[in-house]
C-alpha cells in the first residue's frame, strides 16, 4: 500500500438550492476540477466538507461516489468520526470497503473521555480498520488536544501512521514532525513553513479555490525550488489569513464561487459573509486570480 503524501483536498460538498439534498452532479464536477489541477488526495466528509451537518447515510454516499469517481485518478481518505466508537468503526469499516486509501478520524468529542479514552478509541479503530490511520487533532472544535507526546504513543499502535494538525502552531508542526510520525498540515497560513519544515503533505480546505497553486506550492518545496515556492506563498497568504480568521467553510465557499468554482452555500445554520466580509475576502483573492 503506497503511502499518503501531497496536497489533500477535504473538498467541499455541494447542496442543491434548497440546502436540503447533496448536488451530486455538481459535487463530482467540482471534485473533477480538483483532479484536473493535480491534487493527490482527496477527502469527502472533511470539515470543510461541513461533516457536522451531514446526515449518516449522506456521509456514506458521499463516501460511495468519490470512491468510484477518484479510482485510479488520486488517493480517498475518507473522514470516519463519530462520538460513539460503534458508528466510528463502522464508518470506517464501510470507508475502508468502498475505495478509502485511509481514514482521518477525531478524538471523541463533547465530553468526550480522557487521554487513556482517546487511546483506547484509536487503538480500537486502527485494529477494526483495513487501512492506515490518520489522527485528526483540531482541539479547538474537538475540544482535545493530541499532543506531540500523545502522538508519539499512538505511533506505537499499528495501522496509525499519520496525524492532521490543525492547531496553526508551527511550533507544534516541529514537534510532531519529531516524533518521526508523518503529518500533514492543516493550519492554512502556515502550510508553506509547515512543508518547508518537513511535513509530508497537507490537508487544506482552502485548494477548493486554488488547487493549481496549490499543486504547485507543494511541488516547488518538494522539489527544493524554495525561492519560487515562498514567491507564491506570498500571492496566497492574505486569503490564508483571511479564511484562517473568519467563519471558515463560508469564507472557502464564498472564495471558490468567486473564483469560478460552483460549490454553492453552506447548510444552515452556517451563513453567508456579510458584505464587509466578502469585499474584503474578494481583495485578498486578486493576487491569485492573476497566477
Amino acid at each position: 500500500m503506497s503511502e499518503l503524501t501531497g496536497v489533500c483536498v477535504p473538498v467541499c460538498t455541494v447542496f442543491d438550492e434548497s440546502g436540503q439534498k447533496i448536488d451530486d452532479g455538481r459535487y463530482l464536477a467540482h471534485v473533477d476540477r480538483m483532479l484536473d489541477a493535480g491534487v493527490d488526495i482527496v477527502l469527502p466528509c472533511g470539515g470543510t466538507g461541513e461533516f457536522a451537518y451531514l446526515r449518516p447515510e449522506e456521509k456514506r454516499h458521499l463516501i460511495d461516489i468519490t470512491g468510484k469517481h477518484v479510482q485510479g485518478k488520486a488517493k480517498m481518505l475518507a473522514q470516519t468520526s463519530a462520538i460513539y466508537l460503534e458508528d466510528t468503526l463502522e464508518a470506517t469499516r464501510h470507508a475502508a470497503d468502498h475505495g478509502a486509501d485511509a481514514v482521518m478520524v477525531l478524538p471523541p468529542y463533547f465530553e468526550g473521555p480522557d487521554a487513556r479514552g482517546v487511546m483506547a478509541h484509536y487503538e480500537a479503530v486502527a485494529q477494526a480498520s483495513a487501512v492506515p490511520v490518520m489522527v485528526y487533532n483540531i482541539p479547538v472544535h474537538s475540544g482535545f488536544d493530541v499532543t506531540p507526546e500523545m502522538f508519539a504513543d499512538l505511533l506505537k499502535i499499528d495501522g496509525i501512521e499519520y496525524i492532521k494538525d490543525s492547531t496553526g502552531d508551527f511550533v507544534r508542526i516541529q514537534q510532531l514532525i519529531e516524533t518521526g510520525g508523518k503529518v500533514f498540515n492543516g493550519g492554512d497560513p502556515i502550510t508553506y513553513p509547515a512543508l518547508v519544515a518537513g511535513c509530508v503533505g497537507c490537508v487544506w480546505g482552502s485548494v477548493n479555490f486554488l488547487p493549481e497553486a496549490a499543486v504547485s506550492l507543494f511541488r516547488a518545496v518538494s522539489g527544493g525550488d524554495l525561492s519560487t515556492g515562498a514567491a507564491l506563498w506570498k500571492s496566497l497568504l492574505r486569503s490564508q489569513l483571511f479564511v484562517w480568521s473568519h467563519v471558515y467553510n463560508a469564507s472557502v465557499k464564498a472564495a471558490a464561487n468567486h473564483l469560478g468554482f460552483d460549490v454553492g452555500s453552506c447548510r444552515p445554520p452556517v451563513l453567508p459573509l456579510t458584505s464587509g466580509e466578502t469585499a474584503e475576502l474578494f481583495d485578498t483573492l486578486e493576487s491569485i486570480r492573476s497566477l
